[in-house]
């Protein structure tokens, strides 16, 4: 706990069986639980989890990155977590920042805490490749320009949220894929959240996960509809439901999608 708030860490997980424990060790003993969430992996994420003693589920199928963070946000906010970190279980990202990113919100200075790779200059020194970074800081640019915020990068994976963001955000009307991610800061600046940033080293390495070039580019193209969306929703010409009130939350109910995973076998959340 942190000022007495309920600190959860969510890990949405494909393939983190090589990762996963370094990742864990190196949790700060502030966070109360750690829950792990596997997007129908092919290797033994599963597996490792139940021995860590992570509170594991399991989709039936892969659906992707966004969908994962869905089942995440609802299984953090299901074990009365007043503060949601979300952290890659690949080890890009360092878990000892867990303590600053909380506090930020855990003491109410922000709704939202970023881990930026960007701050401090240390992505490329990191391994991030040239044409990543060339597109990260491009991205940014036009939304900052488009958003109307300044905020150094829009596209890391090391975020904090605060309970009230995660119950109020129609995130059940964003993205499968890996555009959920900057569909979601743009919900935060659509309803009026705080965001706040942190300098975050980062690492690549062969089983850190990333996406290939064909997905980068759906991505990007997926981050220039976001921020032409969110700007015609400014301006009043369209409505979008993933930045409408009447959006769908994570308080609406949906057919199972996914089982609990313990030593002794899989059941329903």
């Amino acid at each position: 706990m942190i000022n007495g708030k309920r600190i959860v860490v969510v890990m949405p997980a494909y393939n983190a069986e090589k990762t996963l424990e370094a990742t864990i060790h190196e949790m700060p003993e502030l966070v109360d639980d750690v829950i792990l969430v596997d997007d129908h992996s092919c290797d033994g994420t599963v597996d490792l989890a139940n021995r860590l003693g992570l509170v594991c589920f399991v989709h039936d199928r892969n659906y992707g990155y966004g969908r994962n963070q869905q089942t995440c946000y609802r299984e953090g906010l299901g074990v009365d977590a007043d503060v949601v970190i979300m952290l890659h279980p690949d080890y890009q990202y360092t878990p000892k920042l867990i303590t600053a990113l909380a506090s930020m919100v855990a003491y109410d200075v922000y709704d939202v805490a970023l881990g930026s790779r960007i701050i401090g200059g240390m992505a490329l020194r990191g391994g991030m490749p040239a044409y990543k970074y060339a597109a990260n800081r491009f991205l940014t640019a036009f939304q900052n320009m488009f958003l109307r915020v300044k905020l150094s990068e829009y596209h890391t994976g090391y975020r904090a949220f605060s309970r009230e963001v995660l119950l109020k955000l129609p995130l059940l009307e964003n993205s499968d894929d890996f555009v959920f991610d900057n569909q979601m800061l743009a919900q935060c600046v659509h309803f009026g959240f705080r965001i706040g940033e942190v300098s975050c080293p980062t690492k690549y390495f062969k089983e850190a996960s990333s996406i290939n070039v064909r997905r980068s580019i759906i991505y990007g193209l997926g981050v220039l509809r976001t921020t032409f969306q969110f700007a015609l929703q400014t301006w009043g010409i369209f409505n979008y439901s993933f930045l409408s009130v009447k959006g769908r939350t994570l308080a609406e109910e949906l057919e199972s999608y996914y089982t609990r995973s313990t030593p002794n076998g899989r059941e329903k959340p």
